[in-house]
């Protein structure tokens, strides 16, 4: 939670302000899906020296402690898992994973830890998403949530051509991915939920603003990623 200051209450501009307890200010979002590893899933970069699972080509747990190299670089064979897909809690509630940039932060506070944002343009504007901090990007910017959909575009990177036969620029446009739920049809049957996650309760939103706030994160989150910080 944000602690409220004199300082603080004199400047209510600041987009976000970041502090021990967490981060809360305006933001941006964007998505992707290129099934890499993600950069949370490297060496410990939490304080609780726990990080974001990784899983074989076939999509099974390599509970290797980030040892294997992402299929992103030479060599590699960790992906990101399917399970870290978006999905709806109810109506005006999704959990999911995000590549995230915290303005006046770095990886070593950001990976793992949870976010509550409140969507502010758009046909999901109202609704609140909780997403864990999962993966960055040097091509984010400040206070940035690239959402972790399914057919979301796969950006700088791709490595679901060799993982699941995709085209060889990923499902859909580079930046953006898919532009129709039909399209999800085709997809591999453990990306398909999340694929359509984006049509139905996301309304096929393209890059809302929001309002962010560290949270604690939800065990159904953790449960999936097997990351959390000591903090939350």
């Amino acid at each position: 939670m944000q602690l409220t200051t004199l300082a603080t209450l004199a400047l209510p501009a600041l987009a976000g302000l970041a502090s021990a307890q967490g981060a809360s200010g305006s933001g941006q979002t964007t998505r992707y899906w290129d099934c890499c590893k993600p950069s949370c899933g490297w060496a410990a970069k939490t304080d609780s020296g726990k990080l974001i699972g990784t899983c074989s080509k076939d999509d099974q747990p390599l509970n290797d402690n980030g040892a294997t190299a992402s299929a992103c670089d030479n060599g590699g064979s960790a992906y990101m898992c399917s399970n870290q897909s978006p999905w709806a809690v109810d109506d005006n509630l999704s959990y999911g994973w995000a590549a995230v940039r915290i303005n006046g932060q770095t990886e070593t506070t950001w990976c793992c830890a949870c976010y509550e944002l409140t969507f502010t343009s758009g046909p999901v504007s109202g609704k609140k998403m909780i997403v864990q901090a999962s993966n960055t990007g040097g091509d984010l910017g400040s206070n940035h949530f690239d959402l972790a959909i399914p057919g979301g575009g796969v950006g700088l990177f791709n490595a679901c051509t060799n993982q699941y036969g995709a085209p060889s620029n990923g499902w859909g446009a580079q930046y953006g991915g898919i532009s129709s739920r039909a399209e999800c049809d085709g997809f591999p049957e453990a990306l398909k939920a999340g694929c359509y996650w984006r049509f139905d309760w996301f309304g096929g939103a393209d890059n809302p603003s929001v309002q962010f706030t560290q949270v604690t994160c939800p065990s159904e989150l953790v449960a999936k990623s097997g990351c959390q910080r000591s903090s939350g």
